[in-house]
C-alpha cells in the first residue's frame, strides 16, 4: 500500500498520512490550525511503498489535485505503463494529465539492458546492420556502436532494473 503525507503549509498546523483519497478528505477535513481555522493547502509527499511508485510520484508531480488519480494508477497500472510515464514525463519532458491520459500514448522504444554496449551486441545480433558473416563480427568495435546510439538512446535505472529507452 502506498502511504502519502499531507504537510500544511500553514506552519501552525500538524500534517498527516493518507493511503486513500477517502482518508485524505476525512482527515482534511477535519484538520484546523493553532487559530482554529481550517486548513486548505498541503504539499503532498511519498512516505512509503514500491520504489516505482515513488518514482512515478516524482515523475508526475503529484499534488493536491492529482493525487487521488495517482493513488489509482499506482494500483490499476502495471509496471510497464508506469515505465513508460515515468521515461516519457520524467525524463523526456512530455506532459501528462492523470485525469485524461493514457501511458500507451508514448511511442517508447525501451530494452532492459545493462549497457548501449549491450543494445550495440543486440542490434547486430538482429541484423540491424545487415548480414554479418560470422567470421567478422569478432573484428566488430561494438563500443563505437555505443557511442554512436548514445546519439539517440539514453539509460536510465528504475526500480532497480537499468533500461536504455529512446522516445519518439
Amino acid at each position: 500500500m502506498t502511504t502519502l503525507h499531507a504537510q500544511p503549509y500553514d506552519t501552525s498546523a500538524n500534517g498527516f498520512f493518507f493511503e486513500t483519497s477517502a482518508e485524505y478528505n476525512e482527515k482534511a477535513d477535519k484538520l484546523l490550525n493553532s487559530y482554529g481555522q481550517p486548513v486548505e493547502e498541503f504539499e503532498l509527499q511519498f512516505i512509503d511503498g514500491e520504489s516505482i511508485d515513488a518514482d512515478l510520484f516524482k515523475a508526475l508531480g503529484v499534488h493536491q489535485g492529482n493525487f487521488a488519480a495517482y493513488l489509482e494508477a499506482v494500483d490499476d497500472w502495471s509496471e510497464d505503463d508506469k515505465i513508460k510515464v515515468i521515461i516519457a514525463v520524467g525524463e523526456a519532458g512530455y506532459n501528462f494529465d492523470l485525469s485524461k491520459d493514457t501511458p500507451d500514448q508514448f511511442d517508447i522504444d525501451l530494452y532492459e539492458l545493462d549497457s548501449l554496449k549491450d543494445l550495440a551486441e543486440q542490434f547486430v545480433e538482429e541484423g540491424l546492420y545487415g548480414e554479418i558473416p560470422k567470421a567478422l563480427q569478432y573484428y566488430i568495435d561494438y563500443e563505437a556502436i555505443a557511442r554512436d546510439l548514445g546519439m539517440d538512446y539514453s539509460e536510465i535505472r528504475i526500480d532497480g532494473t537499468n533500461y536504455i529507452y529512446r522516445c519518439d
